[in-house]
């Protein structure tokens, strides 16, 4: 087996690798997709620090009037739009800040530190929430979406390992 980590949405049948893994709703339609991971929500997180004196953000839009630190993803092509729905209502805002990273762990250093607010995995971020290092803001505007699946061509004919992997892989919830 050989692994390649790329950030990227690489093409895995003109690269000629067997699979790939990409969050659910990155998989192209034409692909077989197995589930290897539960949903996955990002949240607005800020340190007290930061919060301190100012207004609390209510709706997205609010964003603009904070210090934010952006996401440099190559899977959306350059500076990460945050997004956000609420009641149906999909929102993304492009947010200005001092801070630019393309690693969610950094953007949370950055946040920890009170530089500004950051818009990360949750998952990363919980421990620093538990701890009250960082505070989660608009909550209720952050909506889960599908987590990571392996996935691979639906035209070509899976080999044993390939099937082996797929089935160790597969997310099974509780």
């Amino acid at each position: 087996m050989e692994i390649v980590i790329d950030h990227g949405l690489t093409n895995i049948v003109a690269e000629r690798y067997d699979a790939g893994i990409r969050l659910g709703e990155q998989v192209e339609k034409d692909m077989i997709a197995v589930r290897i991971g539960p949903d996955i929500r990002f949240v607005v997180v800020g340190s007290p620090h930061y919060m301190a004196g100012r207004e609390k953000p209510q709706t997205p839009r609010d964003l603009t009037a904070h210090n934010c630190i952006n996401l440099r993803l190559p899977t959306y092509g350059g500076l990460y739009a945050w997004e956000f729905e609420k009641d149906g209502q999909a929102l993304n805002v492009r947010v200005d800040g001092q801070i630019t990273s393309n690693l969610a762990d950094q953007a949370i250093a950055a946040a920890v530190a009170g530089l500004g607010l950051a818009f990360v995995p949750e998952g990363m971020a919980l421990p620093h929430i538990r701890s009250g290092a960082l505070v989660m803001l608009l909550e209720d505007w952050c909506p889960h979406f599908p987590g990571y699946h392996l996935y691979f061509p639906s035209r070509r004919q899976q080999s044993p390992a390939l099937a082996l992997l797929a089935d160790a892989l597969r997310y099974r919830s509780g």
